[in-house]
């Protein structure tokens, strides 16, 4: 019998990952991956809960998949279900709420679930009834990492997932009872991924976790994310690798000392930066203040002279003042990011934030929301300039045919189209930037 399960996934660069390898995992077990909006036998909604607004969507995407098919196996997972597993249980139709382990043993739960329900029809010879849903939340205390593999290369660029869970205790964040404390997974297992996925056509690899700087804290063999970088440089020497995301502590001399000796990492970092203000950042609970980003940055640029950088900034947090949000576009200003990902400070339930006065009005943290987008476009444009001006060549990853010509990424992140007649689709070449077309570059193959 042929089965169709549809796939959905909110949130970060993790749950990506952890969707592509569980949509692998139901196609090995005999189904069909179907688009999300079709008519399928299972829906999977992986969910997330950085802010408010994600667990809205979540909730709407379940009712999405009970909307397309009011009698299939919906299966809710991921980090929002995880923290508030009744309010998915609450929801008429759903067969089982799970959180972010034990995604490994979806498609065995969902053909269960089917089973049972195929023999209560013929048993009754009428459409079951809908039960009380499954519950597979589990405590995340003691969890060991699960592994899970994604083996084909969809895209020229893949994620790989090396480490989940967090030990930081920022004040306004959820994620860490979501998804538990740092577990690593191990470098050789990190390794059989990333050949399966270079043997399949993939040319860059972005490292992926929910915090990866913490990579191999949890192990016993004394290394760190810096070792880990090591061996892939001297095992994939024709493959690009990238950070998803870095907190600007993780930037230390001795990290960067050993990642500007190394050939496959990209000249590119995303920062989780927050803010750029010092009694914000003691407020949040973070873990570096500004001299650090500051330092970080300027040593980076000098191991790396054409590095580009991009952050998550959060503005409106408790207690923000004008003045302390005017210190944060300073400090983005004077690093010169290449894109930012700006979000308004969402109170979680539970977290320490949620309950600091101050709070910051919705039209102020409007205001300074589109200040801060204003400024990213702003900084775009100047590095954009400033590549056409330096007309040195930059390496091009192409991705997709559009326009009478290809598209790709840099090495350093920037946006990259070229007329051409060639097939490019997974070449890394060489371009002469020239113009610029609104938020891509323009250039010329060389």
């Amino acid at each position: 019998m042929d089965r169709r399960a549809g796939f959905a996934t909110l949130g970060c660069k993790v749950a990506q990952y952890e969707t592509e390898a569980i949509t692998e995992s139901f196609e090995a077990a005999g189904f069909s991956a179907a688009p999300f909006d079709s008519p399928c036998d299972v829906y999977v909604i992986n969910t997330c809960t950085v802010t408010a607004e994600s667990d809205r969507k979540s909730r709407q995407m379940v009712r999405r998949a009970l909307r397309a098919n009011p009698g299939a196996v919906v299966m809710v997972i991921g980090c929002s279900s995880q923290s508030r597993p009744s309010a998915y249980a609450a929801i008429p139709g759903v067969s089982y709420v799970g959180g972010t382990d034990g995604k490994a043993k979806l498609p065995a739960i969902a053909l269960d679930i089917l089973a049972k329900r195929e023999a209560e029809r013929v048993n009754t010879e009428q459409t079951p009834a809908q039960n009380t849903p499954l519950i597979g939340v589990t405590p995340l205390d003691g969890a060991g990492y699960e592994p899970l593999r994604v083996r084909r290369a969809p895209r020229t660029r893949a994620y790989v997932k090396i480490e989940d869970g967090c030990d930081g205790r920022c004040s306004y964040c959820a994620i860490p009872a979501a998804r538990g404390p740092v577990r690593s997974r191990d470098a050789e297992s990190v390794c059989a991924e990333v050949a399966d996925l270079c043997a399949g056509g993939t040319r860059e690899v972005v490292l992926t976790g929910i915090e990866i700087a913490s990579w191999g804290r949890d192990l016993d063999t004394g290394e760190g994310l810096s070792d880990l970088l090591r061996l892939l440089d001297a095992r994939f020497s024709s493959l690009r690798f990238r950070l998803s995301s870095l907190t600007p502590e993780a930037l230390t001399p001795a990290f960067i000392s050993t990642i500007g000796g190394l050939s496959t990492l990209v000249p590119h970092f995303h920062l989780s930066l927050q803010s750029g203000c010092d009694e914000v950042l003691r407020a949040m609970r973070r873990r570096y203040n500004t001299h650090m980003v500051k330092e970080a940055v300027a040593a980076l640029r000098r191991v790396m002279p054409r590095v580009c950088f991009t952050a998550d900034v959060m503005t409106a947090f408790p207690g923000e003042t004008d003045e302390m949000f005017g210190q944060t576009v300073s400090l983005l200003e004077s690093v010169g990011f290449l894109d930012l990902h700006v979000f308004i400070y969402s109170p979680r339930a539970g977290t320490p934030a949620a309950a600091l006065p101050g709070r910051i009005d919705a039209q102020t943290a409007h205001r300074r929301s589109q200040t801060l987008i204003a400024l990213a476009g702003r900084m775009r444009d100047r590095v954009f300039d400033e590549t056409i001006r330096a007309a040195e060549p930059v390496p091009v990853l192409f991705e997709t045919r559009r326009d009478g010509g290809w598209f790709g990424h840099s090495d350093n992140y920037l946006p990259v189209f070229v007329p051409s007649r060639e097939d490019l689709h997974a070449g890394i070449r060489l371009v002469l930037p020239l113009s610029r077309d609104g938020e891509i570059l323009r250039g010329r193959l060389l």
